[in-house]
């Protein structure tokens, strides 16, 4: 399976949903780099599961454990692995969809590639358990990003159609963008947050899912970061965000709006800000021609409603070649929209600082942002 990704830092996502652990390694961080594991940790709780009534009442620690890669909390150059054990799982929740695969769900097409051999226990490999690993690589890279003066936050844009205020496409403020970090129900708007969790419950009770969006924005990203092309900003975020499990869209500053504009309306004049430049407005979302801008990096991420719902479903028995009805039980997100937000971030960190070093070869030596000058 294609569990890795990185040019410069290697990550290798490893285990599935229901075996004893998952992990990740993660292979070309800086040596002499300090991880705060409690504040990895604290990253990891936004993600993990059974918190609350709007997610699945599957309940994990997501305590990761460092095997290797750090030594007295500093990086020293080698491969760094860590694993989280999977404490709460009930197979016996999926025996049926072994010969029964879930609509909208990867059960049939790892059917067909992998043989019937495929572990489908909670989805396998398929999960949204393993993004998980993927926050334990994120959260790391992101607290390098932050000591340079880079932050990456996101929150919910919308869930259904309910929508939170957008971010300014010009910036937020440091401390709006932490606010947002530690709420537990990350929404702008406390109001919008309050109908969202409605809308939630609601599809809960009548045995269905909801979708939604995730907006993120990264901020003090120095200007000239990126390539043109396969290796452009904008190419590897999306490569790294279509990698989380149910996101089917992904958009750049005003993204799929901007074919509705003219180019006097969409274009984003230059200006000169204490003899750098800058743009009026940022309906680029940060990136022209794959290069960081130095204006602040905004994107949004669509996710489809869990595929995994109470109410019944046509499917098709695998053995016996029927169309038959589908009613799935077990434990289950009604939506994995509020949980998939620091995953986002997790992303969009590793990708970044992944850039960064292909900048500076091996070293991210700023450490202030800065704009592009004349």
């Amino acid at each position: 399976m294609a569990s890795y990704f990185g040019n410069h830092i290697h990550i290798s996502i490893f285990g599935q949903s229901h075996s004893e652990a998952i992990g990740v390694t993660v292979d070309g961080l800086p040596a002499g780099e300090a991880v705060d594991l409690e504040q990895l940790q604290a990253f990891l709780r936004r993600r993990a599961p059974g918190r609350d009534a709007t997610s699945t009442p599957r309940k994990e620690g997501d305590v990761p454990r460092i095997l290797c890669g750090l030594v007295e909390g500093m990086t020293c150059g080698a491969p760094l692995t860590a694993v989280i054990e999977n404490t709460n799982t009930r197979s016996r929740d999926y025996d049926e969809l072994r010969d029964k695969p879930r609509p909208s769900h990867a059960d049939l097409t790892a059917h067909i590639k992998y043989g019937g051999f495929q572990d489908v226990r909670g989805g396998g490999h398929f999960s949204g358990r393993l993004t998980a690993p993927l926050c334990i690589a994120g959260g790391i890279c992101a607290q390098l990003l932050a000591r340079r003066g880079i932050a990456v936050a996101a929150h919910i844009r919308s869930i259904a159609q309910v929508e939170d205020r957008p971010f300014s496409p010009l910036g937020e403020t440091r401390d709006t963008l932490l606010a947002v970090q530690r709420a537990p129900f990350p929404v702008l708007e406390e109001k919008a947050g309050e109908r969202m969790r409605a809308e939630i419950l609601r599809a809960r009770e009548a045995g269905d899912s909801v979708g939604g969006v995730v907006e993120c924005m990264v901020t003090g990203l120095p200007a000239g970061v990126g390539s043109p092309m396969f290796q452009g900003l904008e190419s590897q975020l999306a490569a790294a965000l279509f990698a989380i499990p149910a996101v089917k869209g992904v958009e750049f500053g005003s993204g799929f709006g901007a074919a509705g504009m003219r180019g006097s309306e969409h274009n984003d004049p230059f200006i000169l800000e204490d003899g750098v430049i800058r743009a009026a407005s940022n309906h680029a979302g940060g990136i022209l021609g794959g290069i960081s801008s130095g204006m602040p990096v905004v994107f949004r991420v669509a996710f489809k409603p869990t595929p995994s719902i109470a109410k019944k479903q046509r499917t098709v028995r695998l053995s016996a070649g029927t169309e038959e009805e589908l009613q799935i039980t077990g434990r289950h997100d009604p939506c994995i929209v509020p949980r998939a937000v620091p995953v986002v971030e997790a992303a969009a960190a590793l990708v970044l600082l992944d850039a960064l070093l292909d900048r500076n070869t091996d070293r991210v030596e700023w450490s202030a942002p800065q704009g592009a000058r004349p």
